[in-house]
């Protein structure tokens, strides 16, 4: 009896490797192990500029000259980080992401904690900045909830830092650090962010990939086709149009922004391809997305499919 009371009791206490509950990181995408925009390419922040998303959830900007930004191999226990290269003249950095309304809300007035791997080459203070959304999930205007600095070393180090969520947290809240100047080769990498209820920091909670890309979807998502691949079925209409529906991977979270590169695909059909000389998307879900195209005397009534052209990637943008 007493045996089977102590195995029962240390059930109850345990807990998973990633934390005493599962789902408790309110970031996605943490260890930046999900990069749909770059696959781990390096991409240009310019100077002054409005933020630009850089791997997935997370977004990025600097001040006073450009700087550079990539997914790179990580410090354990992280396999990726992300890494920014300074520039002679840059000011300032920042680095941040947008938690929306529906997975904060229930963390009104409540304080929570926050942890990040941070590194650099040069720079020695980081500042933390929790804002919320004056409206919901809007952050075009958002006031800070708070503030504090982290003092930080050139070998990648788990910092931690905590706040009261405040009243205002149900309209989402943004997590943001900022720099000084990051000057000419010097680096600053960071992994491993994690947003959790409580005063204490536990140990960062690990997703399966395919579930964490699933949730990156929700905000944003890329295909990406080789020459000649089919894209979707398509239906000729008049001689001059065509018109067809394509299904995303998963649902998002509002009716997203479609892009496609004009030019990028051909109507085919018959045996006969024609060229797409105009794209515009129409009608798009959160679910499916329509497409209309203009094409070279396509024959009204027929039926076939887009294909591309050549190497296309086609994306839905419903970010924060």
């Amino acid at each position: 009896m007493v045996a089977n009371l102590t195995t029962r009791l240390g059930q109850l206490t345990s807990s998973p490797a990633g934390g005493p509950y599962t789902g408790k990181n309110r970031i996605i995408n943490g260890n930046v192990s999900v990069d749909q925009r770059n696959a781990g390419a390096s991409q240009t922040f310019t100077a002054a500029a409005a933020v630009a998303y850089c791997v997935d959830r997370f977004y990025a900007s600097c001040t006073g000259a450009n700087i550079t930004g990539q997914q790179v191999a990580g410090t354990a226990p992280y396999q990726y980080a992300y890494k920014f290269t300074g520039a002679t003249s840059n000011t300032g950095t920042l680095f941040g992401q947008r938690i929306e309304s529906l997975n904060i809300a229930d963390l009104v007035s409540t304080t929570v904690v926050g942890q990040a791997q941070i590194a650099s080459s040069t720079i020695t203070t980081v500042t933390w900045t929790a804002y919320y959304a004056n409206t919901t999930n809007t952050f075009s205007a958002k006031t800070s909830i708070a503030t504090g600095t982290i003092t930080i070393t050139s070998t990648p180090t788990i910092y931690t830092f905590s706040f009261n969520a405040g009243s205002s947290a149900a309209n989402g809240v943004a997590i943001e650090f900022t720099t000084g100047a990051l000057v000419a080769a010097a680096t600053l990498q960071y992994s491993g962010v994690q947003l959790e209820a409580g005063t204490i920091a536990t140990p960062y909670e690990f997703t399966q990939y395919a579930t964490q890309l699933l949730q990156c979807y929700r905000y944003f998502q890329s295909y990406s086709y080789p020459t000649n691949t089919g894209v979707a079925m398509a239906t000729a209409y008049g001689s001059t149009n065509t018109f067809g529906v394509g299904t995303l991977q998963a649902p998002m979270r509002t009716a997203p922004t479609a892009a496609f590169p004009s030019g990028g695909l051909t109507y085919f059909s018959n045996v006969v391809s024609y060229a797409c000389t105009a794209l515009t998307f129409a009608n798009t879900s959160g679910t499916a997305w329509e497409l209309n195209t203009v094409v070279v005397s396509a024959v009204g009534g027929s039926g076939g499919w887009w294909r591309t052209g050549g190497t296309s990637t086609i994306t839905f943008n419903a970010e924060l």
